[in-house]
């Protein structure tokens, strides 16, 4: 049975859509032509998600935060994002180690357990199998020339080694807890001096800290459990940022990927180009958010995130990690101001959460397209201002969503492998396609 699902400008939820049996298609999903494995969907867990989700608020009420996201009857995410030491998205600026400890001695993450760990063990209930990919914003303070966690600054050259051992005892101490990571970036955003936690790295001390020390570190440790990312930064100047990097032989087996925000321009080709120049090599999108705070009601924070995700899927990007799960109707706590929307956000005044359309918009993707689903082609020409992605679930169900950023409504005749329909796109609309065996 084929089923259709639309969120629009006017109603940003899941409602049902009437599709009927149709002749004469004028596009067709050809599963024949493959292209990426799809890896799932995610949001990060940081600190002030965390402490937003459980700070005075019932156990059932936290519980139910997360099930919006990670359980069967939410988004289904079986990706998460963590930050290393503090983040923008922090209560405020912190490290695992005492001021000057180049022993390591002192490492020790049970701040971690107040609010991030908490909250990764209850999705872990959700998703067992759920994959978290850990980022530093910031070294400590002392190990940078800058002498601070914020304004940028980079990595000491004494200190790579050291810092490359705080990688794998950050890992070891989540594993004593039981908790497995999935992987790694080097840094988040290495060419950006931010106000808040951030570090700088030129394309040859990023290439120079993977291949010397980060790199054999976390094989010598780990020996191929743990993926190593690289970049995780934006689309605009991706491919000079890591082709140094995936052209070099010797790191083909070190380095798996590369991750990416949506932040600047939405160059889809040049995340492509990655891809083509670069094929052996994993694409994951790892960030991104409405800047600015929060825009309850507002269609087109949804619009945004469904243009890029189609636009980057269809690019080879093979995952999906969203910001920050939760914040408040501030958009923070962000310890420098630096507030931001999410998918859900808690009023505090009102007591209440609030649904953003992004929310609604990523589960027409994270709830119909499985992890394991490949991408297939979808062959004719779709109307202008039209657009979409097509998938092969493992259980050989196709899935098609569709954006309409047009104010005109479109129908459509599509032929998936089991029949033809028609489907019409409301105006300013997302529309999922899905066959359903129930």
């Amino acid at each position: 049975m084929i089923k259709a699902i639309v969120s629009h400008a006017q109603g940003a939820r899941w409602a049902p859509l009437s599709v009927q049996p149709s002749q004469n298609p004028s596009l067709i999903v050809n599963v024949k032509t493959r292209f990426q494995t799809h890896l799932g969907f995610g949001g990060a867990i940081t600190e002030s998600a965390a402490y937003t989700a459980m700070e005075g608020r019932s156990e059932a009420d936290f519980k139910a935060v997360v099930a919006n996201y990670f359980g069967d009857d939410g988004l289904r995410y079986n990706l998460t994002r963590i930050h290393m030491n503090s983040s923008d998205f922090s209560l405020g600026n912190y490290t695992y180690v005492h001021y000057g400890d180049t022993t390591l001695q002192s490492f020790n993450i049970e701040r971690e357990e107040q609010y991030v760990l908490p909250f990764l063990r209850e999705a872990l209930n959700h998703q067992p199998e759920l994959k978290t990919l850990i980022s530093p914003w910031s070294p400590p303070a002392w190990m940078k020339t800058n002498h601070y966690m914020n304004h940028g600054g980079s990595l000491k050259e004494e200190f790579y080694p050291l810092w490359a051992a705080y990688f794998v005892k950050f890992i070891q101490s989540l594993q004593a807890k039981g908790i497995q990571p999935w992987g790694v970036s080097v840094q988040n955003e290495p060419a950006a001096k931010q106000t808040w936690d951030s570090c700088l790295y030129t394309p040859e001390q990023e290439y120079t800290f993977v291949k010397y020390h980060l790199g054999p570190a976390l094989k010598n440790a780990f020996k191929d459990t743990i993926k190593l990312l690289v970049w995780d930064h934006n689309r605009d100047i991706i491919m000079e940022r890591v082709a140094p990097i995936l052209q070099d032989p010797a790191l083909k087996g070190v380095v798996w990927g590369t991750a990416f925000h949506w932040y600047g321009e939405e160059a889809f080709g040049n995340v492509k180009a990655v891809h083509d120049r670069f094929p052996d090599f994993h694409l994951l999108f790892t960030e991104g958010c409405i800047e600015g705070g929060p825009r309850p009601g507002s269609w087109e924070t949804g619009e945004r995130y469904a243009r890029n995700i189609i636009g980057d899927f269809n690019a080879f990007n093979e995952g999906f990690i969203d910001w920050n799960l939760i914040l408040n109707e501030q958009g923070g706590p962000n310890h420098v101001g630096n507030y931001c929307d999410a998918p859900i956000l808690w009023d505090r005044p009102k007591q209440t959460l609030i649904f953003n359309s992004s929310y609604y918009v990523i589960g027409h993707f994270s709830r119909h397209i499985q992890p394991g689903a490949t991408r297939v082609a979808l062959e004719g020409t779709l109307p202008e201002g039209v657009s979409a992605t097509t998938y092969q679930n493992p259980n050989r169900d196709c899935v098609v969503v569709f954006l309409n950023v047009t104010t005109t409504s479109h129908t459509l005749t599509i032929q998936l492998p089991s029949q033809s329909v028609n489907v019409t796109l409301l105006e300013k609309s997302v529309t999922t396609l899905y066959e359903d065996e129930n």
